[in-house]
């Protein structure tokens, strides 16, 4: 079988730990029967010797799978991953619901994709990535005694394009949250309470016009933009050629720009000159989530 799951955006400025959506960059995973267990990987990971030798994938299918059969079968798994690591593009929730889904698949047990992330908040306690993996389009989520997650998934239409801006370097997800307020102002709560529900009315009604507004943020988006201030310059830099909206992705180093079709290759060329040492991609979305092929 192989399975194939995108890369993520999530927070999306003010909805911290809740909005996300899915990108068409994926990691492609392969798993065939073997005589012993192998581990092959192409692209993303393949000079970090760690990562073949303890797996995410591996020991999370595993858990699952040999749970669900009563042994350990021996496989060979084979890697080509896209999605960068630690570049706030969901690439650890891609592997969890991946290797979550491809477990169930491979013990021929029936399993539906909010299932799939239930399980998959054992290892990820904040839906925001995990629910795009799974289910694709902009989702709005939230999960409820770290048991269900409940989401809400719009479409995103085939016009609108992500110019996604990939720094050289990576930022740390827990020593960025370590440095985040554990308690905030009433009038900062109520300005990201607000933004959100804006944010995520916009983009299920298709209302383009609101997104820069209404992506804002005073939670999290300047503490972790601090550690890397050229993201201030990436965000201005979008708003100004056309971008409708403008966010770290995820705990970053990444920035999130989405455009109108028209306007990304004006806006990533841009973007390109004025960052020559960053990654500048134009992705368009994933509306699917992840997807299981057999043989």
């Amino acid at each position: 079988m192989k399975i194939i799951v995108p890369a993520t955006s999530a927070n999306l400025g003010p909805g911290f730990d809740t909005l996300g959506l899915a990108l068409d960059l994926h990691n492609e995973i392969t798993i065939k029967a073997s005589n012993f267990t192998t581990v092959s990987i192409h692209g993303e990971g393949a000079n970090r010797p760690g990562i073949k030798t303890n797996n995410q994938f591996v020991n999370i299918f595993y858990n699952f799978y040999t749970k669900l059969i009563g042994k350990r079968d021996p496989f060979r798994f084979e890697f080509h991953n896209q999605i960068p690591f630690s570049r706030g593009l969901g690439s650890s929730s891609a592997v969890i619901v991946s290797a979550i889904a491809a477990a169930y698949e491979m013990a021929d047990v029936k399993m539906d994709k909010h299932s799939i992330v239930d399980k998959a908040l054992f290892y990820e306690s904040h839906p925001d990535n995990i629910a795009p993996a799974a289910h694709g389009g902009f989702t709005a989520s939230m999960a409820i005694k770290n048991e269900h997650v409940y989401t809400q998934k719009k479409e995103i239409p085939s016009h609108l394009k992500a110019v996604v801006v990939i720094p050289d370097r990576s930022m740390s997800t827990a020593r960025s949250r370590a440095k985040m307020a554990k308690n905030i102002s009433m009038q900062k709560a109520v300005f990201n309470l607000t933004h959100a529900t804006v944010l995520t009315a916009a983009f299920f009604n298709e209302d383009w016009s609101v997104l820069r507004m209404a992506s804002e943020d005073k939670m999290h988006q300047n503490l972790r933009m601090n550690g890397l201030r050229e993201l201030y310059k990436v965000q201005k830099t979008a708003l100004l050629h056309g971008a409708l909206m403008s966010t770290l992705s995820g705990s970053g180093s990444s920035f999130f720009n989405l455009v109108f079709e028209e306007d990304a290759p004006k806006i990533a060329q841009k973007l390109r000159e004025s960052f020559p040492k960053f990654r500048v991609e134009v992705f368009n979305f994933d509306n699917n989530g992840y997807l299981i092929e057999k043989e």
